[in-house]
């Protein structure tokens, strides 16, 4: 049977929302200004343990999700089930279930790209948004950014009215992994092989800083992550460890449970989102902090750098020396740049005291 607790995140509870069973661990005064933890992929709500504590003890109401098709939530059973409309529809059911009219989005990876999506989509329910390492990018154009792609296809012009898993195609070799997840269940098989060791392998620090990875050929910046994947042996993984023993054992229990089809089924719903979006104004208009990590080699820091022209109340961050996995690489600096923006634009009752006796004095 599996364990629900751990003693790094709060207690678990379900809520009923969109036709799912969701999981959520919450923390902090159920007064304080809500700030919802959205998981990228393959994470869960446990990747933002450092932060759950942090938030709570800065006066906020912290709820943290298992999303859709990940660890205690329901993984329900086809592939368009998972497109953006489900997603933020269990979102506003959560936020409907706990009584919050609006909540702050502090988003990474996957999590990202759905943050970005809440304002366009459902503007009278966000308040903020904190994007960690997912740039926003209109019409699912992330993965066709100029930073990435600009030696791998010269003279390529991205189109934003073109399905972008069909211009994707043009760019990459088929063995890049957002292409190779259109592909049946061979990427699935691959992954769910030895869970402990995918997260072993993908869970990584102080590797190949990003000036050197950009000196790598393009052949070689292709974001092929599977093939090292089945090829390699554990020991000769670039870079550090970032979990402990536990840490990944507590990722590889769960995804033993889950397998990461659910997961991987959030990227086969590309071109439908970008379908659903085409009419849809691309303008971020909430308050929005942008934390990027230096070295990280897919989702770059550069490609924040055009932000502004569609989020016009940003303000932008990069964390030195840090890759993909911000929340559990830095940690620390992370939580410093997130408590300093909310404690500036969404103050909350301690934080607000805080800055009022420092004004006072």
């Amino acid at each position: 049977m599996m364990n629900t607790s751990n003693p790094a995140m709060p207690s678990v509870k379900f809520v009923e929302t969109n036709g799912i069973r969701m999981a959520v661990y919450e923390d902090g005064p159920a007064n304080g200004r809500p700030v919802v933890l959205l998981h990228g992929f393959p994470e869960l709500a446990y990747s933002w343990r450092h932060q759950i504590p942090a938030l709570a003890e800065a006066g906020y109401r912290v709820i943290a999700p298992d999303l859709r098709g990940y660890g205690l939530t329901s993984c329900p059973p086809k592939v368009e089930d998972y497109d953006l409309e489900h997603l933020m529809d269990d979102l506003i059911g959560l936020l409907d279930a706990l009584s919050i009219e609006k909540a702050i989005w502090f988003a990474h990876d996957w999590g990202g790209i759905l943050g970005w999506q809440l304002p366009l989509f459902h503007h009278d329910r966000t308040a903020g948004v904190i994007g960690v390492n997912t740039p926003f990018i209109p019409h699912w154009q992330l993965w066709l950014q100029p930073d990435q792609i600009a030696d791998l296809a010269p003279g390529f012009v991205p189109d934003p009215y073109k399905d972008p898993i069909e211009q994707m195609r043009q760019v990459y070799c088929p063995e890049m992994y957002v292409l190779m997840f259109q592909n049946g269940g061979v990427s699935d098989k691959v992954l769910d092989r030895d869970p402990r060791r995918t997260f072993q392998a993908f869970f990584r620090k102080n590797g190949l800083p990003y000036s050197e990875y950009r000196k790598l050929p393009p052949a070689s910046r292709n974001m092929d992550l599977l093939t090292p994947l089945a090829r390699l042996k554990s020991g000769a993984f670039l870079g550090d460890d970032i979990l402990t023993p536990e840490e990944l054992n507590f990722y590889a229990d769960r995804y033993a449970n889950t397998g990461f089809t659910p997961g991987i089924n959030w990227y086969r719903n590309i071109s439908r989102n970008w379908k659903a979006g085409l009419g849809v104004d691309q303008t971020v208009r909430v308050p929005s902090l942008m934390i990027s990590g230096e070295d990280d080699p897919i989702l770059t820091a550069g490609m924040a750098s055009g932000m502004r022209a569609h989020v016009p109340d940003l303000e932008s961050q990069v964390i030195p020396r840090c890759g993909h996995w911000t929340q559990e690489h830095k940690p620390d600096k992370l939580n410093a740049l997130a408590l300093n923006w909310l404690a500036r634009r969404f103050p909350s009752q301690k934080t607000a005291r805080i800055i009022y006796h420092a004004q006072d004095h």
